[in-house]
Order: structure tokens, then C-alpha cells, then sequence
């Protein structure tokens, strides 16, 4: 079905859960009157990096403005009602928290670091000696680990699924319309994209425009003459099921050895990148069974000997919107284009990043620039300049 109007306000490239942030963001808010179309290629979103998502919200960042966003996502989460309304549902959070484990002093020292900028903004992360770390957790070896840094009440995994669903469904109640199709190409003008062309034949006159278009954001930037650093990247999931089952829930336990692994309901997750990590084609989600068996139970197993006997239940590959540049979110206009905002490049972190950026991107479109929390820091002309803006907590 083609759009019902051959003009919009606003063009949101990209559906899922970024793009339908903003488009709710935007929508809600009394200050924005105008009309907004949400172009999304495949709105079963069985492929969208959203669907794949491990669903999961952390302080432990080691940049100011990535603590802030978490702090933002933590009450968005816990006040979901207050923000949605009261007919919205309650969004659960399973508050396990994250475990970082150092082996070496400069990953220790960065743990550190990282904990006095979490602290100092008001983060319960707790760092923990090899004893505190033996106490909390009798079930793991910690032979090899020097420090260790928790906060359990304000990290874990949410329902990121609802949170989603909300979005869309609330932001169609107030009026945004959705279009299957696919953003083919821009017209523009005096340094403004005037028009989107869609896939469908479709030629939409707009007044500004949002990449949300995750994986496939370097392809959108191109079609204005913008190059960003942003590539797909496969990342693993796998459920396992462990015939002894743990006493306690499992943090997300990020492992120096390079995969990650927590509770998961009744079951347990673990994920890794490929062993040689490098950009793929978005519609790449081959599996390579090999890294199970070879790299990700073997480390299970010497880490926590319960999992010596565990059995695999599911597999999927997703992607990362992976930024090479930094791993950082590139937010905002680009100095080639002065009606092309981007949300782009979260490498991991849309799903946690997605309440306050959705926000930020919206009031950027009405007001023409950050208002609620500055997100200046991610801002996509640090390209241009080629500084990065560097956050080591990378999972």
C-alpha cells in the first residue's frame, strides 16, 4: 500500500525499535503537529537487529554520556506507565546486573575508572576482590581473575519486545502512518533532501529525515552523499539448558576470554562474535555451529564447572549496527545535510539506548537541538572531525 499522502514532516527510514522511538517521541509530544511516515522494508521485523537483540540494559559504561543515556533507560523502564500512560503495561526488568571480569591490570584499572564515573553519576556498580567474587558467586572459578565489577538492582534484562510493540502501536493511535517499502533514493537541493523515493514507486516530499535504518544505515547516508562508519556484523546467540541447575541467577557475566553468558528464564544464554570479526552482508545469518563446540562450551565449562553437562536448545545469528569508528551511537545532523538526522551505529546498545535517543532525536526535529539530556558527545560530525569519542565497554 502506498503512503496516503505525497508530503510528510517527517520521514522516519527504518521501523524498528530506534525508528519507532522517535516516531513516538515525536508523536506524543504537544509541540509537534505535523505529519510523520514510518518507511520499514519488512515490517514482520524477522530479521531486524530489535528481533535479535539479547534485551539487556547496563550502567557499566566508561563514557559520561553512555552512563546518562543508561540512567534515563532505568527510570523509562521502572516509569514506563508514567511516560506511556496509565493503560500501558509494567515493563520487567530482571535485575540480575552485569559482571565484568579483569585478568590483567590495565583491565582492572579500566573496571576502576569506570566505576568512579558510575558511581559519581549515581550507578550502584560495586567493585569486587577475588574473595568478594568467590563469596558471591561459589559456582565459578575465578582462578585467573584479579577484579571483578557488579551492580545487581539497576542492570539486566528487560522486555524489550513490549517495549517495542508499545511504541508502534501508541505512535499509530496518534496518528503516524507505516509503509512497507524501501527508501531507494533522495532529491535534493541547497543542501536539503526535498524528496524520498520508496521502493513501491512512491515519491514523498519531506521536511526532515531520520536514519533509523540499522545495519543497512551506511546505505541510507549514501544515497545523500554521506559516508559513516557503520557496517553489519554477525553476533551469536545460543540457549542452552544445564542439567545442574545454579543457586542463584547468573549476571551477564562478560568474560575475558571474549564471550558473555547469563540466566535466561529457566534456561541460560551465551554470545560471542565470530571468530574473525568483520562486516557481512545484512542479509547474512549463517551460523557457524563450529564456534559452539569449539570456543563457547569449552569456556562455559572452565569458568563454571556446572556446565560441564549442559544441552543447546536454540541458535540464531543477529547483527550489530557495528560503528567503526568508536562503537558509539552517531546521533544528529551531519554538516552535508542540514534536514538528515542520523541514529545510527549503536554496536550493540540501540535496545537499552533506544528511550533516550528516541527522545533526543524527536527534539532535535521540533526544537533543532538536544533539550533533555545532551547527547552532543555522539554527535555525527565527530566523523568528519575523525575523533572518536572512545568507550572501551564493549561487549
Amino acid at each position: 500500500m502506498a503512503p496516503a499522502h505525497s508530503s510528510y514532516d517527517v520521514v522516519i527510514i527504518g521501523g524498528a525499535m530506534i525508528g519507532s522511538a522517535v516516531a513516538w517521541w515525536l508523536a506524543r509530544d504537544p509541540a509537534f503537529d505535523g505529519r510523520i511516515l514510518v518507511v520499514e522494508r519488512d515490517p514482520s521485523f524477522e530479521f531486524a537487529s530489535t528481533s535479535h537483540s539479547n534485551s539487556c540494559i547496563r550502567m557499566q559504561f566508561g563514557t559520561e554520556v553512555n552512563v546518562a543515556i543508561s540512567r534515563f533507560g532505568l527510570e523509562f523502564i521502572r516509569n514506563f506507565r508514567g511516560f506511556a500512560g496509565e493503560d500501558a503495561p509494567e515493563i520487567h526488568l530482571d535485575d540480575f546486573g552485569y559482571l565484568y571480569l579483569a585478568r590483567d591490570e590495565a583491565e582492572a584499572a579500566r573496571l576502576r575508572t569506570a566505576q568512579a564515573l558510575q558511581a559519581r553519576m549515581g550507578a550502584g556498580t560495586r567493585l569486587l576482590s577475588p574473595g568478594q567474587l568467590h563469596a558471591a558467586f561459589p559456582f565459578m572459578r575465578f582462578d585467573d581473575v584479579i577484579l571483578g565489577s557488579h551492580n545487581p538492582g539497576e542492570e539486566g534484562c528487560f522486555d524489550g519486545g513490549t517495549m517495542f510493540s508499545e511504541f508502534r502501536r501508541r505512535a499509530r493511535k496518534m496518528g503516524v502512518e507505516e509503509v512497507k517499502a524501501e527508501a531507494t533514493g533522495f532529491e535534493t537541493a541547497g543542501g536539503r533532501i526535498t524528496h524520498v523515493t520508496l521502493s513501491d514507486g512512491s515519491r514523498i516530499a519531506c521536511g526532515q529525515v531520520v536514519n533509523a535504518a540499522g545495519p543497512r544505515a551506511s546505505r541510507v547516508a549514501e544515497m545523500a552523499g554521506i559516508a559513516i562508519p557503520v557496517e553489519p556484523r554477525k553476533r551469536y546467540t545460543f540457549i542452552f539448558e544445564a542439567e545442574d541447575r545454579l543457586p542463584r541467577k547468573l549476571p551477564l557475566t562478560v568474560d575475558p576470554c571474549g564471550i558473555h553468558y547469563r540466566t535466561d528464564g529457566a534456561l541460560y544464554m551465551a554470545g560471542c562474535p565470530p571468530v574473525t570479526d568483520g562486516p557481512c552482508d545484512p542479509d547474512d545469518f549463517e551460523m557457524d555451529h563450529a564456534v559452539w563446540e569449539d570456543r563457547v562450551w569449552p569456556a562455559l565449562a572452565e569458568r563454571i564447572p556446572a556446565f560441564e553437562r549442559i544441552r543447546l536448545r536454540n541458535t540464531w545469528v543477529g547483527h550489530y549496527a557495528y560503528n567503526t569508528l568508536d562503537q558509539n551511537a552517531l546521533l544528529g545532523l551531519h554538516p552535508d545535510c542540514e534536514n538528515l538526522l542520523f541514529a545510527n551505529g549503536f554496536s550493540g546498545h540501540g535496545l537499552q539506548q533506544a528511550p533516550a535517543v528516541g527522545r533526543g532525536i524527536a527534539e532535535h526535529v521540533i526544537h533543532g537541538g538536544w533539550r533533555s539530556l545532551d547527547l552532543s558527545p555522539l554527535s555525527v560530525a565527530r566523523v568528519v572531525s575523525g575523533v572518536p569519542l572512545t568507550e572501551a565497554a564493549v561487549i
